[in-house]
This record gives C-alpha cells, sequence and structure tokens, in this order.
C-alpha cells in the first residue's frame, strides 16, 4: 500500500458534510505530510469545493453504484474517509472495494443493521488481511465508544481491578443536517428497522441469556440518577452507541482483553437541577412522539419534505456556537466511582462529527505502526480500531479527553 499515490481520499467531498471534511483537511493537513484527494461522482460540484476553500488537490469521479470507478479510486488510496450517505444505500461498492484491495476505511453511519451487514459479510475476511474497517467514528459513536475503553483501560491498568459498567451522560446544542435524517428515515424505510431494538445487534456471537438481555434494554423512561444528583432520560443516540460500545466490549474479550465479567453500558441526556425532572420528562415524551410518528408511512411521507433534505444543514453560526459535553462514570467491581470527560466546541453533528472522522482518517495514514493490535484488521469500532492513538490524536486537536490522567475519584 506504501506505494499508492494517496494516503487519504475523502468521498462525498461535496456534499455538505464531505465539504467540512475538505476544509478540515486543508486547515490542518500538510501536503508533505499527507498526499490527499477529493472525491464524489459529480465534477463539477468537486471542482467547486477545491475553488471555495482554496486546494490544490486531484479530483477523482466515481459514482457510488460503478463498481469499476470505484475500484479505481479504492485501488489507488491507504484509507477512504466516506461521508457519501444514506450508507445503506450508497456504501456497499465503496466497501466491498476496501476489503477486496485492503484498503483502511471510516465513516460516519449511525445506521446500525447496515453495520451488521458488513459484519456479516467482510469482518473475517478484513480481519485476515490485517484492513482495517471502521463504520461509526462520527459524534455516533466516538465519544462513547472511545471513553468507554479509556475509562475501562484506567480501571484495569490504575487500580489494578475491573470494570462492571460505564455510563455516559450527554448534554450537546446544535443543529441536524438533511443527510442525517435521510439516514434515519432510510432506515425506517426499509425491512431491516427491527432489527434496531436489538442491543446486541453488532456482536458477533447472539446468544445471551434473559437475564443478559434485561439488563442491557434501552432506558424508556426519565429517571432520577443518584451518581449525579440530578434527572437524567433516554439518549436518541443511544440505540446506537450502546451497540457499538458493546460489539468493542465482545470483540476485546474474544482478543482475551475483557472489559469486565458481566459488563454493562449505558447512556442517557442529562438535565441539570433544580428542575431537571421537567425537560427530562418534556423531552423524553417528544422523542418518543416523533419516533412513533416516523414508524408510520403515511405520517413518515408527510414529515420528510418538511425537514433538512441531504445537502443542507446548519448555518455557519449553528455550527460555530454548538457544543458538546460527555461525561462518563465508570463503576469498579470492587464498588469505586471513576469519572472521565470528553467536551469540545462546535455543533456535535458537524464540527465536531467532521473532527472525529478526520483524525480517525489520519490515525490509520500516519500513526497506523501505533495502532491496537498488530495486523489487526476486521469491521472494528473507533475503540478496537484506534484506541488510544484517536484519544491522543483528539487532544492535539484541542478537544478535551479527560480520561487516561487527571480522573477524579468522587
Amino acid at each position: 500500500m506504501t506505494a499508492r499515490p494517496y494516503d487519504v481520499v475523502l468521498y462525498g467531498a461535496s456534499g455538505f458534510t464531505g465539504k467540512q471534511t475538505v476544509q478540515y483537511f486543508a486547515q490542518h493537513v500538510t501536503p508533505s505530510e499527507v498526499r490527499w484527494a477529493i472525491a464524489g461522482r459529480n465534477r463539477e460540484k468537486l471542482e467547486q469545493v477545491k475553488a471555495q476553500v482554496g486546494v490544490n488537490v486531484d479530483v477523482l469521479v466515481a459514482d457510488s453504484q460503478d463498481e469499476t470507478a470505484i475500484d479505481n479510486i479504492v485501488s489507488q488510496t491507504r484509507v477512504l474517509l466516506n461521508t457519501a450517505g444514506p450508507f445503506a444505500l450508497y456504501g456497499n461498492k465503496i466497501v466491498d472495494a476496501c476489503v477486496r484491495f485492503k484498503t483502511h476505511y471510516v465513516d460516519i453511519t449511525g445506521e446500525t443493521p447496515w453495520v451488521k451487514q458488513l459484519c456479516d459479510r467482510y469482518h473475517d475476511r478484513a480481519a485476515a488481511d490485517g484492513t482495517r474497517i471502521i463504520p461509526c467514528c462520527g459524534f455516533d459513536s466516538v465519544p462513547s465508544d472511545l471513553g468507554t475503553y479509556l475509562i475501562v483501560r484506567y480501571i484495569q491498568r490504575e487500580l489494578g481491578t475491573s470494570c462492571r459498567a460505564v455510563k455516559a451522560y450527554y448534554q450537546a446544542m446544535g443543529g441536524f443536517n438533511g443527510g442525517t435524517l435521510a439516514s434515519a428515515f432510510n432506515i425506517y424505510n426499509s425491512t431491516q428497522v427491527s432489527q434496531v431494538s436489538n442491543p446486541f445487534l453488532l456482536n458477533p456471537t447472539s446468544d445471551r441469556s434473559p437475564e443478559e438481555i434485561e439488563r442491557n434494554r434501552d432506558p424508556e423512561f426519565p429517571q432520577y440518577d443518584p451518581d449525579l444528583d440530578t434527572w437524567v432520560a433516554p439518549f436518541f443516540m443511544g440505540a446506537v452507541n450502546t451497540r457499538v460500545v458493546r460489539r468493542s466490549s465482545a470483540l476485546y474479550s474474544q482478543w482475551q482483553e475483557p472489559y469486565g465479567v458481566d459488563f454493562t453500558y449505558q447512556e442517557y441526556l442529562k438535565f441539570d437541577p433544580p428542575i431537571g425532572w421537567l425537560p427530562a420528562v418534556g423531552i423524553t415524551a417528544a422523542t418518543a412522539l416523533f419516533i412513533g410518528a416516523i414508524q408510520q408511512p403515511p405520517i413518515r411521507s408527510l414529515l420528510q419534505p418538511l425537514l433538512p433534505q441531504p445537502g443542507s444543514g446548519p448555518s455557519e453560526k449553528t455550527m460555530n456556537e454548538g457544543w458538546f459535553r460527555c461525561e462518563l462514570l465508570g463503576l469498579t467491581s470492587d464498588g469505586r466511582k471513576v469519572w472521565g470527560l470528553i467536551c469540545d466546541r462546535g455543533d456535535p453533528g458537524n464540527r465536531a462529527t467532521v473532527k472525529f472522522l478526520c483524525e480517525s482518517a489520519l490515525c490509520l495514514a500516519l500513526n497506523e505502526d501505533k495502532l491496537p493490535g498488530d495486523r489487526r484488521g476486521g469491521i472494528l469500532t473507533p475503540a478496537t480500531g484506534l484506541g488510544d492513538v484517536l484519544a491522543e490524536r483528539l487532544r492535539h486537536a484541542g478537544m478535551t479527553v479527560d480520561l487516561d490522567r487527571n480522573f477524579c475519584q468522587r
């Protein structure tokens, strides 16, 4: 792969999120450090992005359904970064080519049924070849997955005990872009929507006891959390993030590096006191109402045209003024508590997602010799494929990842 002309190709570069990845690379990568190009299906739009950002990079053209054209792009790069969703519609031939040409891959999907298909189709071959195929490298699910990994390893290495549970508490401000909503609607339009509720959808094996399933069910109602002394509610991204974290735990168990016996992970929206119960109840009801509505095809068809469309998204002001905060609580097997924090400024669905995604690709392009697991491959997660290397890159990129030191035990 070292003889390939590009280190990273940004596919989907003319889309709403894709343009931001081009801007990120232009601002944070030097041509002498990384050889990169932009790609997509429309040359004219790609040339416009290139001119707007002011970069001198190659433009590669391929429709995601054109296998020959996709093969031509994938075979020329060591890493393929993909922002062209819905991924279940437009990502299959790209991932297939990455597996065949042994090209590492990252994307920002949250489409867990599609990721399940990738696991079934490609994990064994990619694992045998040492090819790292890493979906879910955006806001879903890097804070949850990487944060849990760092908490668990801290407990094991520094406290000398095991972790029995991790809980994540989110607060955020930002906006949705049309691509994210299109991916969500595509899941509900497909025949795979029933899979979304399976808490172990992405695990390598499906054998689960009734007790284990019960311990890992998604929260449905707001509740008072005594560990935080405030109210929490179900997090609408939990149905994605928890599945990714559980896959990480299962893969590490296969590699004889388990998180802990009967380890559990769960996450919530956090509301500050003193009236945290009121927004917790309101957000839970509103989320349940929206999800219930889009599950009905007639209502879904009425709502979809009224919401942001693919290629559109929040204003620059909204994205710049946004923020997110993910607090993590690790519970040790001997009763101690360990806290961690991942947070940053900028809209989580765009600014943070782009930082997560681009730094994930740069891990593969620049730090491959430091990544966890010698020649590790497969359909991986941010924690299993990138681990501490991604955490360190995010710190250098200005994000707070206070998880491998400066813990406060409360």
